[in-house]
């Protein structure tokens, strides 16, 4: 199979049909391969309350509307005190929210393309496209003096959202996503996880291959690291699985010679050794879900309200797809661990996805913000229409 840009114009729910040519500049990989690729957008729906209604999830867990009006909310995280920041990297800002009052957000930072939030011993740090800042949390959950501890990321090109968080060594790290689909990179940042001290000092690649891991995590009883990587696009329905990894220190997840569970980009050969050499180095994704699917925040649940059987397991957002025939996406997962290992993934939300509208399908969210609150519920943030959920347990 081989790797290639669409050769057709294309429209809505629209199979492209590629003969592409396995070309690169050694030209060690002869052969051909025929790619059909699909693109299907789902047409908006109002989040009426009879669409929320119809939402499914597992028994005795409720969702309800949290907070409205948030523009296109992206990143959120949860402060000691409960309140919520949440990120908006269209509109530039970082935007504060009391549980008591969730009807009176309140901006606290104006900041082009700011994405990525942590928290971490009193200060919020938050990512730019090549900077990151951390500024001081003040009583009232305004924001102190930034400082910038971080300067020349690499160029962000086609994944200009980047993720931060603090881990259980006190470093903070960072996603940094490819420049492009698949491409040699010239920049070594470009597609690794990189991490630094609180003041940006020692910054050093963690793991590389890693296409765009926005979502990640540790796991609160082994303390490892995970994440989800998007998978390639124009493979076709069902290529490349979005990918769930450990990211361990030192170790390479293929891209972009080797994808998932190690089909060879036969339309790029590496500089130095063979797709086989890249092959053998690379590390497996663990387990997988629905190419397309674009994973965004993830987190481990470790507090107590939902049943115990939760404690452990990792939830993810599922923003939607755009280029597969069904659509993928657009739902919120739930990562099964047992005795501190990944099992399985299965859905936790559902529903946002409809049938029916120009293209065939219609959704009324994009899930993008995922956040432990301080009672124990989920937040869950749509910036579709800039809506943040609340998911509780009743039983």
């Amino acid at each position: 199979m081989t790797l290639g840009r669409p050769l057709l114009a294309l429209t809505l729910a629209a199979p492209v049909l590629c003969p592409l040519p396995a070309l690169a500049q050694a030209l060690n990989n002869p052969g051909t391969a025929t790619i059909e690729a699909n693109v299907v957008k789902a047409a908006p729906l109002p989040a009426s309350p009879e669409n929320i209604a119809s939402l499914k999830l597992p028994a005795g867990f409720v969702i309800e509307t949290f907070a409205e009006g948030l523009g296109k909310p992206r990143v959120i995280v949860v402060a000691p005190d409960g309140a919520l920041y949440v990120s908006d990297r269209d509109a530039g800002t970082v935007t504060r929210i009391d549980p008591a009052k969730p009807s009176e957000p309140q901006v606290v930072l104006r900041k082009r393309d700011v994405h990525g939030l942590a928290l971490h011993e009193g200060r919020l740090f938050y990512v730019t496209v090549r900077s990151v800042y951390s500024a001081p949390l003040n009583k009232d959950g305004a924001l102190g003096p930034e400082t910038e501890i971080a300067a020349n990321l690499p160029d962000a090109g086609q994944h200009p959202n980047r993720t931060i968080a603090f881990g259980p060594d006190g470093m903070l790290y960072a996603s940094l996503g490819s420049t492009c689909n698949e491409c040699e990179e010239r920049n070594p940042e470009n597609a690794t996880m990189v991490r630094m001290r609180p003041d940006g000092s020692g910054r050093e690649i963690v793991a590389s291959g890693l296409r765009n891991t926005i979502g990640f995590d540790w796991q609160p009883q082994t303390k490892a690291l995970y994440g989800w990587d998007d998978g390639v696009d124009w493979l076709g329905d069902d290529q490349q699985p979005e990918e769930f990894n450990r990211i361990e220190a030192g170790k390479a997840y293929g891209w972009p010679y080797i994808f998932g569970p190690g089909m060879k980009n036969l339309y790029r050969e590496p500089p130095k050794g063979t797709l086989e050499d890249w092959d053998k180095a690379s590390e497996r994704p663990l387990l997988t879900w629905t190419a397309h699917a674009s994973s965004m925040q993830m987190v481990f649940y470790d507090a107590g309200q939902f049943p115990k059987e939760y404690r452990g397991d990792a939830f993810v957002t599922m923003h939607g797809s755009w280029n597969r025939k069904p659509p993928s996406g657009y739902e919120v997962l739930r990562v099964r661990f047992e005795n501190g290992e990944p099992r399985s993934v299965e859905p936790f939300v559902t529903g946002f996805l409809k049938e029916g509208g120009p293209s065939g399908w219609s959704r009324f969210a994009r899930p993008f913000g995922l956040a432990v609150a301080k009672d124990g519920s989920l937040y869950l943030g749509d910036d579709q229409h800039g809506i943040i959920y609340r998911i509780s347990y009743r039983g």
